[in-house]
């Protein structure tokens, strides 16, 4: 009797939650909804709340070096404190904001190697906390995003890899604490003057901004180092864009000139 009150304190034998999505596809700005589904174990349980919560993995730098660990950036309670019988069979509904800087993980209905980002569940029963499910989210470009990214595959750029970095990008509004970075290796044209360029979107509900950072070569009679670029613009004024002629002109300036762009 003392070993199975003593399990009943780490968990074992309780509540166990399995979240189910309508949908695990979606785009910056939309809901995700679906249910939480809490199936009693083998003694009633106190459940303090449940909450789900969307995770990426993010980079963070520190003085000595740098490490990855997951980060939660949008969050909500959709149960509160209830009690659960034996046995008993409970769906809970949820709808949470998919926030307009959410990282991307699928371009092209392809997924971006190195994202990483799910829906986490938590279960907190009073004396033990149950992480519960963690289902990956496909999150894909909204049509004004999806123009840009366009236009790198029609100039030749090879998509390398994705990640997250956490910080603030010098003088753009940003709400989350970290920003994506999807980076591409340049078409031949540029081979020898730019050796890779990222691309970030910084999402609110009435626009974007598109940053730029090109890693440029340096030689003999010219400096290297990092050049950037930013292009604020509307939704519909980013899909009407011709961002093949724009991209492809800040590249050539990058590649040409020295310092910052």
């Amino acid at each position: 009797m003392v070993f199975k009150r003593m399990l009943r304190a780490f968990g074992v034998g309780g509540p166990t939650v399995d979240t189910v999505l309508a949908n695990p596809a979606v785009r910056p700005g939309e809901v995700l909804t679906g249910e939480v589904r809490i199936a009693g174990g083998d003694h009633p349980a106190e459940v303090e709340h449940v909450a789900v919560a969307l995770a990426t993995r993010v980079e963070i730098e520190h003085g000595d070096g740098e490490s990855t660990r997951m980060l939660e950036f949008q969050r909500a309670i959709v149960a509160g404190r209830t009690t659960i019988a034996p046995g008993q069979r409970l769906a809970v509904p949820f709808s949470l904001p998919v926030p307009p800087e959410t990282p991307l993980t699928h371009v092209g209905g392809q997924p971006l190697h190195g994202m990483v980002l799910g829906l986490s569940t938590e279960l907190s029963v009073t004396g033990a906390v149950d992480p519960g499910d963690h289902d990956p989210v496909a999150v894909h470009p909204l049509p004004s995003q999806d123009r840009v990214l366009q236009a790198f595959s029609q100039l030749g750029f090879r998509f390398t890899r994705a990640d997250n970095e956490h910080g603030r990008i010098h003088g753009v509004s940003q709400q989350l604490p970290f920003y994506q970075e999807i980076e591409f290796y340049p078409p031949p044209q540029f081979a020898g003057r730019v050796s890779q360029v990222e691309l970030t979107f910084v999402t609110d509900p009435h626009g974007l901004v598109v940053v730029l950072e090109a890693d440029r070569r340096g030689g003999l009679l010219r400096a290297g180092g990092d050049s950037f670029g930013h292009f604020r613009l509307t939704h519909d004024e980013a899909v009407a864009a011709n961002w093949p002629a724009i991209v492809d002109q800040w590249v050539s300036q990058v590649a040409g000139r020295r310092g910052l762009f």
